[in-house]
């Protein structure tokens, strides 16, 4: 046998080996079509559940959790990298495709264009239709309708304190928590395009926003007017065209309105934020996995003594760390209060109904008003 009949037969194996390459490439792949469609009908459902909840389409923790897991099951250390850019490949055309079916749901909001709760909702849904509502009840209400899928209103200032508003109507109403959020707020003084900081004679803006501002409103020895929002404030200096009156009010307020910010960061700490939630008509149901370890409760006790530090001590004893306790008053019943209380520990889904069961003993009226994933956030 000559050379030539050696390359020829050579050439016949390799071809063999390509055929049977591609072979078992065009089986995979079509295993993989099947797959693939079985993944996107399991995210569909989740997005499902992400709108019916109130949740954003995007969880980049969850994305890396999925990742790291998934590398275990590549022993070749070569070929980890690529099945990691594979994967990251994979969660974006899901994110796509539950982008495509939350697009569109409705989120409602208080205020208007540059409100801070509109910046809220915007950063947690950047594909929502945001509706705008003239006050937190009407959100509120729009939700519970049906209008809306869901609703973001602030909770809490880290410096003015509860929105006891939000607080009320969630103990009134239907809606759960299912998620929160933390957002840096930062207030601007903003004028028409020809003020200066000498015009300003008064200052218009969201009762809170002139409390989280007070210091720097004396020092300069301004009048206040309130305003439902901060942004209704700057929409209305813009409309105005007054040089003498300012907003207090976002940066992007400003740009909205074509206003000239005077001076940034003029809250009184450096450290002003406001936690917002995400309500909705569905709770996020509890399992085994304790995802959801941070709950939100609110309650009535009974008329005897030692009611209240019984409550407390069930939250302990079922290993629950409570980092916020505030009372309300009733508005139907005179002097007469409920309790709101935020708790972390165990939310496995055994030990969270063993510790209802055992609060709702001690209550008159118990409201599990949600239940997050929390991070100290």
């Amino acid at each position: 046998m000559d050379s030539n009949d050696l390359n020829s037969i050579n050439e016949d194996v390799e071809e063999n080996e390509l055929l049977t390459a591609r072979s078992e490439i065009n089986e995979v792949d079509e295993k993989m079509a099947e797959l693939f469609v079985k993944r996107m009908d399991a995210v569909y459902r989740i997005a499902e559940y992400k709108k019916h909840r109130g949740l954003p389409v995007v969880d980049e923790r969850r994305d890396k959790e999925v990742i790291a897991r998934n590398l275990n099951f590549i022993k070749e250390p070569k070929l980890q990298p690529f099945y990691a850019e594979f994967m990251y490949n994979n969660i974006n055309v899901s994110k796509k495709y539950q982008k495509g079916i939350v697009e569109g749901m409705k989120v409602a909001y208080c205020g208007i264009k540059g409100a801070f709760a509109y910046i809220a909702a915007k950063r947690i849904f950047p594909t929502a239709d945001l509706v705008s509502y003239p006050d937190f009840q009407s959100a509120y209400d729009s939700v519970e309708r049906g209008e809306s899928e869901c609703a973001v209103l602030p909770l809490e200032n880290s410096y003015a304190g509860e929105v006891g508003s939000v607080t009320d109507m969630m103990f009134a109403g239907s809606l759960y928590v299912n998620a929160l959020y933390t957002y840096e707020i930062n207030q601007c003084l903003m004028g028409t395009q020809d003020a200066t900081k000498e015009d300003i004679k008064s200052v218009y803006s969201h009762p809170q926003a002139l409390d989280q501002c007070q210091v720097y409103i004396t020092k300069h020895g301004y009048s206040i007017k309130q305003a439902v929002n901060t942004a209704v404030a700057a929409k209305s200096v813009a409309d105005d065209n007054d040089k003498t009156v300012a907003a207090i009010a976002s940066e992007e307020a400003a740009e909205l309105y074509g206003l000239k910010i005077l001076e940034k960061n003029i809250n009184e700490s450096n450290k002003n934020s406001t936690r917002f939630a995400v309500l909705s008509r569905s709770p996020m149901p509890q399992d085994e996995s304790n995802k959801y370890n941070h709950i939100m409760l609110m309650f009535t006790v009974k008329n005897e003594a030692g009611a209240l530090a019984k409550a407390m001590n069930v939250l302990g004893a079922y290993g629950y760390n409570m980092s916020a306790v505030r009372s309300r008053p009733l508005k139907s019943l005179p002097w007469q209060y409920y309790f709101y209380i935020e708790a972390s520990g165990d939310g496995t889904l055994g030990n969270e109904k063993k510790m209802l069961n055992a609060l709702s003993a001690t209550c008159d009226r118990l409201k599990l008003l949600g239940r997050v994933e929390w991070n100290e956030q």
